[in-house]
């Protein structure tokens, strides 16, 4: 079996790569521009490629595409909207012609900013809402193959903490770490759900063996709202002002996600940030 992860020297993309490598026996390669992604996060035996999504027509036949190598934050968006339109509708758009020219799967990670809110809010939220109707109508035109996964704040080991791909946690614990008072925006009442990156790929790994065309919400089902996730590190805390294209309350989906895919969440956000003081 041969797979590709588009990011995968990413977050997601490099974790799942490790999870991948540890469980079964397939050939791996990683297609990523280190937009975001490190040659840190490269894993012994996988071919690494470094170009854009749109040389994926230069890569050998793929049995399955895990599809991560887009533009992916909401608040940056505004000011880059020319590079998500060519990385998010450009780019996807090969990864979609190549997937119907191997007869792939596709598994691609949607935004679960589109929930709770208006899927217009945010550049970023818009166009990952349109590739999902476009992932849909290829699989209608043309029998694609696909599962469509929604991330909720996904945290963990590594994951980013400064620069605009800083998570919410990777923020808090470097503020922490460093005596700083952590920022929160706005108010703080808005509401997050989180998932831990072992989690997500131990979900994403069972998603690869379905057949279903459907989509799956992975998230840990719990509500926090934002100031009660700061105090699980600290009273330091200080307000700053709302920004644009930022949903105030996120919504989970309830389906049998976690049923089908006899799919545990086996990691708690307090015990991680516990951990990590």
């Amino acid at each position: 079996m041969k797979i590709l992860v588009t990011g995968g020297a990413g977050y997601v993309g490099s974790n799942l790569i490790k999870y991948l490598k540890g469980n079964t026996n397939a050939t791996i390669t990683s297609l990523d521009n280190y937009f975001t992604g490190k040659e840190a996060n490269h894993i012994k035996g996988v071919k690494y490629i470094a170009d854009c999504t749109w040389k994926i027509n230069e890569l050998p036949k793929q049995d399955i595409v895990y599809h991560f190598g887009e533009y992916s934050r909401v608040v940056p968006s505004f000011k880059d909207v020319e590079y998500l339109m060519t990385s998010n509708l450009w780019g996807t758009s090969r990864v979609l012609e190549q997937c119907k020219k191997w007869n792939a799967k596709l598994i691609y990670s949607a935004s679960s900013s589109k929930f709770g809110g208006n899927e217009n809010l945010s550049p970023y939220s818009w166009v990952k809402a349109k590739m999902v109707e476009l992932i849909k109508n290829y699989a209608e035109w043309y029998g694609l193959k696909y599962e469509v996964c929604y991330f909720y704040n996904v945290y963990g080991k590594n994951h980013m903490s400064e620069g605009d791909y800083a998570t919410v946690i990777g923020i808090f614990e470097k503020q922490y770490k460093e005596g700083k008072a952590l920022t929160i925006v706005g108010d703080g009442k808005q509401t997050r759900q989180f998932t831990h990156i072992d989690d997500i790929v131990n979900a994403l790994d069972k998603v690869r063996m379905k057949d279903s065309n459907k989509e799956w919400y992975l998230s840990s089902d719990v509500d926090y709202k934002i100031i009660d996730v700061a105090k699980m590190f600290t009273d330091n805390i200080k307000f700053i002002p709302k920004r644009k294209g930022e949903r105030y309350k996120a919504i989970s989906i309830k389906n049998d996600t976690k049923e089908v895919l006899n799919w545990k969440i086996k990691n708690n956000l307090k015990d991680y940030i516990n951990g990590r003081k």
